[in-house]
C-alpha cells in the first residue's frame, strides 16, 4: 500500500535525524570532562565566569538534544504502530479475500465454512465431528431417520459440546439475547436482585463503621419449554456428518431464537417469559405477584406514551423521544446504553428524521443501527408492529436458562417427502425485575401495542 510506503519513508527519515543526533549526544561526554578540568584550573573570578557560562551553555544544548531524542523516539515509535497496523489490516483483507476465492471455488460445500462453526476451518470441523460425543448424537439421529416416523420417546439429549455451540447461535439469530442478563439454572429458581444501592457515609479515619441499609428481593422463575421444527433432507442425514450437524444447529438456533425476542417483548408470563411490554402495561398488581419480589409499581402511565410525530422536524423529533425516553430509569443498571426494538418502518422513520438534521446523508451512516442523540443499539424486529419502540437498559431483564436442548422425533404423519423432521427444545423463563428501566413508545400517535398473538400451542390444547 502507498499509504505504508509512504509512512516507512518518514520513520526512516526521522531514525536518520535520531542516529546523527544520538552521535552528537555521544560527545557530550567528553565535553563534560573538558569542563569538569576547566572548572578545577579556574583562578580568577573572570576565568570563573567563562567557565559557569560554558557549563550553562552546555546544559543547555545537553537538555534541548535530550528532549529532541525523545520526541524522535515517540514519532518513530508512533510511526511503526501506524505501519503495523495498515500492515495487519492489508493482511487482513488479503486473507479474506483468499478465503472468499476458496469458499467460491467450493460450490459443492454447501455454506460458508467461516461461519459454519464460529471460525473453525473444514479441517477443524472434521476434527469436531468426530468427536465421541458429536459421533454417538449423529449416530443416533441417523437412527431416527431409518425408524418409523410414528415413533414415540426418542428424545435426544444434546450433547455439552454441541450445546455451547448452539448457545452461540441462538444469540446470533436472536437479537435481544445478547442485551438481557442470561443465567444458567436448575429448576424452579429464586434468585436474589439488588434493589436500591444506598451512599456510603463519610467519617473519621479512626470512627466506628455505619451500617449500609442494602436491599435485596427474590425472584422467582421456572423454566418453560420454546420448541421448534426442524426438517432435515434425508440426504443430508444420509452423507454429511458436517452438514448434519450444522443443519441441527441452524434449525434449533433459528427457531428458538425468535421465540425468545418475541417473549422478552410480549410475554404472557403463562408459561413463558414475562414481556417488558406486558409489564408495563399492567394496571394493577397481579394476584400472582411474589411478596418477595420489589414492590410492584403502576407504570402504564410514565413508562408507555404515544406522541405524533408526522408534522416534526429532525430536532422536534428527537428532543421529543429524549423527553419520553428519560422514564427508563438507568440507576440500577451496569450498562451504559440502552438497547431500542422497533420494526423495519419505524427504523426507517427515524433514519428520516437523522437526515433531516444534516446536510449529508453520511450522516445516516454514522448513526447506523444506533439511536441517534439518545444512543443505545437499534434491533429491527419484524414481528413488532409499525410506529412502536420498545427499550431500556437490558441488563435489569433477567432470562433464566434450564437444562439444556433436546431433540426429538416427531410423531405425527408428514406431508413432506424425504425429510426428517425433529423437534429441537430449550427451557427459557424471564421477566424485567426492574421495570421501571424500560419504556414503550408509538412514534405515530397511536396506543401502543401491548400484546401480540404467539403461534398456538395446539399440540397441548384442552378438548
Amino acid at each position: 500500500m502507498l499509504k505504508i510506503l509512504l509512512l516507512q519513508k518518514q520513520r526512516d527519515d526521522k531514525k536518520g535525524i535520531l542516529a546523527e543526533l544520538q552521535k552528537k549526544m555521544e560527545g557530550f561526554k567528553t565535553r563534560e570532562a573538558e569542563l569538569e578540568a576547566d572548572i578545577q584550573a579556574a583562578q580568577s573570578e573572570e576565568e570563573k565566569q567563562v567557565v559557569g557560562n560554558a557549563v550553562d551553555e552546555f546544559d543547555k544544548e545537553r537538555t534541548e538534544a535530550e528532549k529532541q531524542a525523545e520526541d524522535l523516539e515517540k514519532e518513530v515509535a508512533d510511526l511503526d504502530r501506524q505501519i503495523a497496523e495498515l500492515e495487519e489490516k492489508s493482511r487482513s483483507t488479503e486473507k479474506k479475500a483468499k478465503e472468499k476465492a476458496g469458499e467460491e471455488r467450493k460450490d459443492d460445500f454447501k455454506m460458508n465454512t467461516r461461519k459454519k462453526f464460529f471460525g473453525m476451518t473444514r479441517d477443524e470441523m472434521e476434527v469436531f465431528t468426530k468427536r465421541e460425543a458429536v459421533q454417538h448424537f449423529i449416530n443416533e439421529v441417523r437412527v431416527l431417520a431409518k425408524e418409523k416416523r410414528s415413533v414415540t420417546g426418542s428424545e435426544l439429549s444434546i450433547p455439552d459440546v454441541i450445546l455451547g455451540l448452539i448457545r452461540e447461535n441462538i444469540t446470533e439469530y436472536s437479537k435481544l439475547l445478547k442485551h438481557v442478563n442470561l443465567k444458567t439454572v436448575q429448576g424452579k429458581s429464586r434468585l436474589i436482585v439488588m434493589g436500591t444501592v444506598p451512599e456510603a457515609i463519610w467519617t473519621e479515619a479512626k470512627g466506628k463503621l455505619n451500617d449500609l441499609n442494602f436491599s435485596f428481593n427474590q425472584c422467582e422463575v421456572d423454566g418453560y419449554k420454546v420448541a421448534g421444527f426442524v426438517a432435515i433432507p434425508i440426504s443430508t442425514v444420509e452423507d454429511s456428518d458436517i452438514d448434519l450437524t450444522y443443519e441441527l444447529m441452524i434449525g434449533i438456533s433459528q427457531a428458538i431464537g425468535i421465540a425468545i425476542d418475541k417473549a422478552i417483548l410480549y410475554g404472557t408470563g403463562k408459561k413463558m417469559p414475562l414481556g417488558i411490554v406486558t409489564r408495563l402495561a399492567q394496571e394493577t398488581e397481579p394476584e400472582d405477584y411474589s411478596a418477595n419480589e420489589r414492590d410492584w409499581e403502576d407504570l402504564h402511565t410514565s413508562n408507555i406514551q404515544q406522541f405524533d410525530s408526522s408534522a416534526m422536524t429532525g430536532t422536534e423529533f428527537f428532543q421529543k423521544m429524549l423527553s419520553v425516553t428519560t422514564a427508563a430509569k438507568s440507576k440500577y443498571s451496569v450498562k451504559e446504553e440502552p438497547f431500542w426494538a422497533m420494526a423495519r418502518t419505524t427504523y426507517a422513520k427515524i433514519m428520516g428524521f437523522a437526515v433531516a438534521t444534516t446536510s449529508a446523508g453520511a450522516f445516516v451512516s454514522s448513526v447506523e443501527k444506533v439511536m441517534p442523540v439518545i444512543r443505545g443499539a437499534i434491533e429491527i424486529l419484524d414481528f413488532m408492529p409499525d410506529g412502536d419502540i420498545v427499550g431500556g437498559y437490558g441488563d435489569l431483564y433477567l432470562l433464566v436458562e434450564r437444562a439444556g436442548a433436546t431433540l426429538k422425533q416427531y410423531d405425527q404423519t408428514l406431508a413432506i417427502e424425504d425429510q426428517l423432521l425433529l423437534i429441537g427444545k430449550a427451557r427459557y423463563d424471564g421477566k424485567p425485575v426492574i421495570a421501571e428501566g424500560f419504556v414503550a413508545v408509538n412514534i405515530n400517535n397511536s396506543p401502543v401495542t401491548k400484546t401480540l398473538t404467539f403461534t398456538e400451542d395446539t399440540a397441548n390444547a384442552a378438548g
